[in-house]
């Protein structure tokens, strides 16, 4: 799992398991999270349960719990955290959550603070998580016992963490259309498009090991479907009949393969798919022990992605690496003096 280390938003803070939870750990803060129902509320842990002290701070169990369900949201409807994934989920909730403290202990020793207009955005944005304000009550009452400063306090340390990861984080973290245009032309080979098929078959199959009068069988089964194959029109009439007549896998995807490159396909497929135009069938082909029809859809010859193809993602993935590298920096310089101590 590639867990990035920002601070979550406002409301997987306050929200302790409730429909706030469910939205993305690493989000924006002050982003409306997907509602639910007060009845629906994660179960919270009842007991302190330290899991880790961070200068003296004590974060428990409850926390990490919280964090967990924000990395894996669906854990609610799975009744908890699938068990193949629990360990990597739960370090990682563990990083985060002591990489959370760090940043907030670090905004409190810079003295930073929240104006009170912030302040009364984030929370009427947090209250517009809820269905109604029934169940807005009902969580101020379960998690604050309707203490509104323990909300505040909540809301303050969220706006805080966002306010420090702005600063130290994301104003460090931009990538520049040229530093975009540089990586393009340094890395030519990553932009390279392999030669690639896209194409449907019917196909008629004979056992493993068959005996010449299987194969003579299964390849008079792929002649009589081949010249209604040739009369199809479009790749849907194909597709109908290689639902109804194909034995092949594909049969339940209209006989659809996905594009391929060359080097994923049988050698005498590549050379059938070469002499075709799109739109046209092949005759019967035999591979092993199949007798195959192609209808060939499309061909992507081998060349380089164009750079206004590639430009709107190559952003956003050299962003969040530069974002990661910045984050993970700025984690091990608040770790340099700082009293870590886990179990």
């Amino acid at each position: 799992m590639n867990t990035k280390f920002s601070a979550t938003g406002l409301f997987l803070l306050l929200a302790v398991g409730t429909a706030a939870a469910q939205m993305a750990s690493h989000a924006p803060a002050l982003k409306p999270a997907p509602q639910a129902a007060a009845s629906e509320v994660m179960p919270l842990v009842s007991t302190p349960n330290p899991v880790a002290h961070v200068n003296g701070i004590v974060l428990t169990q409850a926390d990490l719990v919280r964090e967990e369900y924000a990395i894996f949201p669906y854990a609610r409807q799975h009744n908890g955290l699938p068990k193949e994934l629990e360990p990597e989920i739960r370090q990682g909730a563990m990083r985060m959550m002591i990489f959370e403290e760090l940043v907030y202990q670090e905004a409190m020793r810079r003295k930073m603070t929240v104006s009170p207009a912030r302040m009364q955005q984030a929370e009427t944005e947090f209250r517009k998580t809820f269905n109604n304000p029934e169940d807005y009550n009902a969580f101020m009452r379960s998690e604050f016992h309707g203490a509104q400063k323990l909300l505040d306090d909540k809301i303050q340390r969220s706006l805080l963490i966002d306010s420090l990861l702005r600063d130290e984080v994301k104003s460090k973290s931009v990538v520049t259309p040229a530093e975009v245009r540089a990586f393009y032309d340094k890395n030519p080979d990553r932009f390279k498009v392999p030669e690639a098929f896209i194409f449907q078959t019917i196909s008629a199959i004979a056992p493993d090991n068959a005996t010449p009068d299987q194969m003579k069988s299964a390849q008079s089964r792929a002649q009589k479907t081949l010249a209604q194959a040739k009369a199809t029109k479009t790749n849907n009439e194909f597709g109908l009949l290689a639902e109804k007549n194909s034995e092949d896998d594909y049969r339940v995807m209209e006989g659809q393969h996905k594009s391929t490159p060359v080097d994923q396909l049988p050698p005498q497929v590549v050379q059938v798919l070469r002499t075709m135009k799109v739109g046209s069938v092949s005759n019967v082909l035999e591979v092993g022990n199949i007798y195959t029809i192609l209808r060939l859809n499309a061909h992507t010859p081998q060349g380089k992605q164009k750079f206004e193809e590639v430009r709107v993602k190559l952003t956003s993935d050299l962003q969040q690496r530069k974002t990661n590298e910045v984050r993970a920096a700025f984690d091990q310089k608040l770790r340099q003096n700082a009293r870590v101590e886990e179990p």
